[in-house]
């Protein structure tokens, strides 16, 4: 019976790409489904024997450990250099930004503008 390790929905290609150089590197036998286009089926890494799926099991745990310590790090590292947040939004994507505050205000305004009549 086939094991789920891992759904591959909203994985970035980098991490993917890590995963599946650690299965590789530890030869591990498994397979991939990709997600589909429409968002239905999750895709997936996966493994057809009991064993082989605790051994995967366990590398992807030591693996997502060490993931989550290094993408904390360079998260605070952007931090402390202020490159997080709104205002570096702003500052990368001016044009974006300022357009997306205007969608939001422009929404906003149609879905406000039946109440503000009624006075």
């Amino acid at each position: 019976m086939p094991h789920h390790l891992m759904n591959l929905r909203y994985v970035p290609d980098d991490e993917a790409d890590e995963i599946r150089d650690l299965f590789e590197a530890n030869h591990v036998r498994y397979y991939e489904t990709p997600p589909s286009r429409w968002g239905i089926s999750m895709g997936g890494f996966w493994v057809h024997d009991d064993d082989e799926a605790e051994r995967a099991r366990q590398l992807l745990a030591e693996y997502q450990r060490a993931r989550h310590q290094t993408q904390r790090e360079a998260f605070l590292e952007q931090q402390a250099r202020g490159e997080t947040g709104p205002w570096a939004l702003l500052r990368r994507h001016p044009l974006r930004t300022l357009a997306a505050c205007l969608a939001i205000l422009v929404i906003a305004g149609f879905s406000l503008l039946p109440f503000l009549r009624l006075g």
